[in-house]
């Protein structure tokens, strides 16, 4: 935990915070080892960053007096993010992952070879994906919470929402075995569409490539969806 991300909830008089809950107390006392004193890095959810002092730290609150919250969160990456929808567990990696790399925009998609079962997972609900996004957060000393959208219906997010979100944006499909090698450093808004373990079908990509999305391959070697995504965005931005 590289920042203290606050709520607005945890903000009293607008000079002191209190925090609660027993995830970031516990980091507090057992990772952090603060004592009262102790200056550290406090970031408003959606707001700014800056430096605040720990006053006191009990089993059951830490109180800040919070000053200088006057610096802009990291740039995002320029990047709406559409992802088959993995499995539980390598999910909750992904989301913070991909929130720690910048990605505000992230669309999660059913295919062909997504298990229906993944649907029904207790890490899709609300608080598990706002806990995993926090979590990504705090790691890059970031404020600003990713949108997550899911699209349990591949055809009529590929007919009736991927036109849209391709208007004003360079779309990539990122498959093995397409043409060209992933590009380097690129600038302009982007839409990545990244594939399932196992990858789309043939139909799929063929309705993609169909919809405007541009082939891409990162070579011969096949990674897991969580190390995929990570060399993608590190690669493109």
């Amino acid at each position: 935990m590289n920042l203290i991300l606050l709520s607005p909830d945890d903000i009293e008089n607008d000079r002191l915070a209190r925090v609660r809950d027993p995830r970031r107390l516990s980091h507090l006392r057992e990772v952090h080892r603060a004592r009262a004193g102790d200056a550290m890095t406090l970031g408003i959810e959606g707001g700014a960053l800056g430096r605040g002092e720990l006053l006191s730290l009990s089993e059951t609150e830490a109180v800040f007096e919070v000053s200088g919250l006057d610096q802009p969160p990291p740039p995002a990456l320029p990047v709406h993010l559409v992802l088959a929808l993995p499995r539980p567990r390598m999910l909750a990696r992904t989301l913070e992952h991909v929130t720690a790399l910048g990605v505000k925009e992230l669309t999660l998609l059913n295919t062909r070879r997504v298990e229906k079962s993944y649907w029904q997972s207790p890490e899709l609900g609300e608080e598990k994906i706002h806990r995993h996004l926090v979590l990504g957060l705090e790691q890059a000393r970031d404020t600003r919470l990713p949108k997550v959208t899911l699209a349990k219906g591949f055809r009529p997010f590929v007919e009736d929402v991927l036109p849209d979100l391709l208007t004003d944006r360079r779309g990539l499909l990122a498959h093995p075995g397409m043409p060209e090698a992933c590009p380097r450093g690129i600038e302009e808004d982007t839409l990545l569409v990244v594939g399932p373990e196992g990858g789309f079908i043939p139909w799929e990509v063929e309705r993609l490539l169909e919809a405007g999305c541009h082939g891409i391959h990162m070579g011969p070697r096949i990674l897991r969806v969580e190390t995929a995504v990570t060399a993608l965005l590190a690669r493109l931005f």
